[in-house]
């Protein structure tokens, strides 16, 4: 698999049918490796190691609805109350990240309500912080660590 900009970070990995899976530490299993799981499996580790969020407030790959449509989130992080801290949209490396992008993490989070918004494809990342009451996100040069928003 193609070098991300991320840290380096040791995956498990197992081969079954010509296919190589990755093991995903948060679903506590092995999942078929795509070029997205490849940037969602960095990500995670980027939230665990980099900005010590705890395994127990990351979910990965749930369903949501989104105007009466079943869509699927790539990563949440949860504030210890429950509410939403950080919601990530996870493309492939070789995806550009365009407006389309950010304009479909957006319709996810019109249900979701997260704090910041992440965009990766593995190559390049975009953070944002969500401001409701102006209706519009801001470009921030990084994500929180975890140890700023316990309290």
């Amino acid at each position: 698999m193609q070098k991300l900009n991320f840290p380096t970070y040791s995956f498990r990995f197992k081969n079954s049918e010509n296919k190589t899976a990755i093991f995903d530490e948060i679903r506590k299993k092995f999942i078929i490796l795509t070029p997205e799981e490849w940037v969602r499996q960095h990500v995670v580790r980027f939230l665990l190691e980099e900005k010590q969020y705890p395994k127990s407030l990351i979910n990965v790959e749930k369903v949501l609805l989104v105007n009466g449509l079943r869509k699927r989130y790539d990563v949440v992080v949860f504030n210890p109350d429950g509410s939403i801290h950080i919601l990530v949209e996870c493309k492939a490396p070789e995806v550009k990240i365009t407006q389309s992008a950010f304009d479909q993490i957006a319709r996810y989070n019109m249900t979701m309500k997260s704090s910041f918004l992440m965009v990766s494809n593995g190559l390049n990342h975009y953070f944002c912080q969500m401001d409701y009451e102006n209706e519009r996100y801001h470009f921030q040069p990084e994500l929180p660590d975890y140890k700023l928003i316990k309290s």
